[in-house]
């Protein structure tokens, strides 16, 4: 069975706080020029989308520098649902789950408030859980919230508000953000099911990050 885990990118969808807004509209038409073609104006890091290293650091490696295994691969999901605004995920909600080479999903249960106020407020990958994550061999980390890291100034970090960017970045792993619907994937891996999951981005050259659909597969 297949998942659709994305967003739908559309004009005035949310975005990062500071990054361009989403525009989509009719560039050519099948009345007036014989062909539908969509005009585009989006950042890097709308939507569902993934971060290269590159985001926050421009010594590290850009998008195409990656491996495509960093994109696709078997999954798990870390149930961080039911934590308050703003909070902290810790090492003890993930560390059950991390093996080298697996793609690590957190479930806040946030994208509940895409399109909210409150989708700002979202719960937070601590340092400590983030450098648990790379120590144990793990390259790609997904959430279903605007970031690995707090957004809302309510729930900042009170050293480096990209502390958690910083660490898994520098371990030249992925990051996607922005990811809905992973409650299926919760009750599969529930009962034994596997998962794999492919967050296959634009292929953008030296890009930060890129759009991506991403699609989950539970086993039968």
């Amino acid at each position: 069975m297949l998942v659709d885990l994305s967003v739908p990118i559309v004009s005035g969808m949310p975005v990062y706080p500071g990054d361009p807004e989403v525009s989509i509209r009719p560039a050519l038409t099948v009345a007036a020029e014989g062909v539908n073609v969509l005009g585009l104006h989006l950042g890097s890091q709308s939507g569902t989308h993934v971060d290269a290293p590159f985001h926050i650091d421009d010594s590290l490696p850009t998008l195409d520098e990656l491996p495509l295994d960093r994109f696709l691969g078997p999954a798990v999901v870390a149930d961080a649902r039911g934590l308050p605004a703003g909070s902290p995920i810790d090492a003890s909600l993930v560390a059950p789950l991390l093996r080298p080479g697996v793609i690590l999903l957190i479930a806040t249960g946030w994208s509940a408030h895409w399109g909210q106020d409150e989708y700002l407020a979202h719960p937070w990958l601590t340092p400590e859980a983030a450098t648990l994550i790379v120590d144990a061999g793990v390259r790609t980390v997904a959430v279903d919230a605007l970031s690995v890291d707090p957004t809302s100034p309510a729930s900042a970090s009170p050293t480096d508000p990209l502390a958690a960017h910083r660490i898994l970045c520098g371990a030249h792993a992925v990051i996607a953000e922005n990811l809905t619907g992973l409650a299926p994937l919760i009750d599969a891996q529930s009962a034994g099911r596997p998962l794999e999951v492919s967050l296959l981005p634009i292929r953008l050259a030296s890009a930060d990050g890129a759009p991506i659909r991403a699609v989950a597969r539970i086993s039968v």
